[in-house]
C-alpha cells in the first residue's frame, strides 16, 4: 500500500480531512473515502463530464484531479447544491423539464450549468450548449437538459 497524505479541504462550505493516496484522484476520494457519491465515474478520462465538480470556483472533471491537489481548496459537489427542504433552481428544473432519465450524467450536468450561470446568469441557447459540451447523456438528448438550463437561468 502506498504512503497515504493528509489532506484538509473544504466541501460543500465544511472543512474535510481525509487520507488519500497520491495517486488517487478526486473522484475516487469523494466516492470511496468520503462516500459523497453524486459524482459518477462514467468513462475516467475527463471525457463524459459524469464526475464535474466545482474547484476553488473552476469546473473540473474529478476523475482528472489527484485528491492531495485539493490541499486547501474549496470543492463544490452536487450534494452541496440543495438545501435541506429546498432543491435548487437548477435541479427543479431538470425535474420541471425531465431532463434526466437513468441519472448517470445529471450531477455533471448539473453542476457545470452553475458554473456557467455563476459566469453568465443569462447565456443564450448556444451558450448553454458550447459550455454543457464536454458532458455526454446517452439517455435523454439534450434539448431538454438545454431547456431546463435556460429556465433554471430565468428563475435565478
Amino acid at each position: 500500500m502506498a504512503r497515504r497524505s493528509h489532506v484538509q479541504t473544504t466541501i460543500n462550505g465544511e472543512t474535510v480531512e481525509f487520507l488519500c493516496e497520491p495517486r488517487q484522484s478526486l473522484l475516487e476520494v469523494l466516492r470511496d473515502e468520503l462516500h459523497l457519491t453524486g459524482a459518477k465515474e462514467g468513462c475516467n478520462n475527463g471525457n463524459c463530464g459524469a464526475c464535474s465538480v466545482i474547484l476553488d470556483g473552476r469546473l473540473v472533471n474529478s476523475c482528472l484531479v489527484l485528491g492531495v491537489e485539493t490541499e486547501g481548496k474549496s470543492v463544490e459537489t452536487i450534494e452541496g447544491l440543495a438545501e435541506p427542504d429546498k432543491l435548487h433552481p437548477i435541479q427543479d428544473a431538470f425535474l420541471e423539464h425531465a431532463a434526466l432519465q437513468c441519472g448517470i450524467c445529471t450531477p455533471g450536468f448539473i453542476m457545470s450549468a452553475k458554473a456557467l450561470l455563476e459566469q453568465n446568469p443569462n447565456p443564450t441557447e448556444h451558450e448553454v450548449r458550447y459550455w454543457l459540451a464536454g458532458n455526454l447523456c446517452r439517455c435523454t438528448g439534450y434539448d431538454k437538459i438545454v431547456r431546463a438550463v435556460l429556465d433554471a437561468a430565468a428563475s435565478m
